[in-house]
């Protein structure tokens, strides 16, 4: 079971430099009807992922699978286009760690904060950084940004959670 939460990151506040690592990733999804198929590469690892609808509230079933990098790239060229692309960064703020993924491509100005809880009245500390929080979204579902890129309705969103 997964129990995240997703926020907009602000603009004028920089989290780069609070960040203990970051990578690369690209990934792409397989159709399927009632779940999410995703084939991730991380840098150097890869993983296949499937992932349920919301269950309720913030909760959803998650299945991840380590893959070798040649299983992903020979996946990769199954999943619909475009893929999506951005770098990852892992900021730890007390005892949780938020992964901030900065978008590239259509989606470029697209940045968003997750931070993965125990259960979903876990209390946790928020970072200066994070705003407006977009749980449950869909706009910001990676699948969902995949089919309608942020560049399509990026004017939406105020200018401060916009990437300058």
């Amino acid at each position: 079971m997964e129990i995240e939460r997703k926020f907009l990151v602000r603009n004028d506040i920089d989290f780069r430099t609070r960040a203990r690592r970051k990578y690369a990733v690209k990934q792409g999804y397989i159709l399927a009807k009632t779940a999410s198929v995703r084939v991730r590469l991380r840098d150097e690892k890869a993983f296949l992922t499937i992932k349920s609808k919301i269950v309720e509230g913030f909760s959803r079933y998650e299945f991840e699978k380590e893959i070798s990098t040649d299983e992903a790239r020979e996946l990769l060229k199954l999943c619909e286009r475009p893929l999506i692309e951005k770098t990852r960064y892992l900021v730890d703020v007390g005892n949780h760690t938020f992964e901030v993924d900065e978008f590239a491509g259509e989606n470029e100005g697209l940045v968003v904060a997750e931070v993965e809880l125990g259960s979903e009245d876990e209390a946790f500390d928020k970072p200066d950084f994070i705003g407006l929080e977009v749980t449950g979204d869909v706009r910001f579902y990676n699948s969902r940004l995949r089919k309608v890129p942020f560049s399509q309705w990026s004017d939406t969103i105020e200018p401060i959670y916009r990437k300058k």
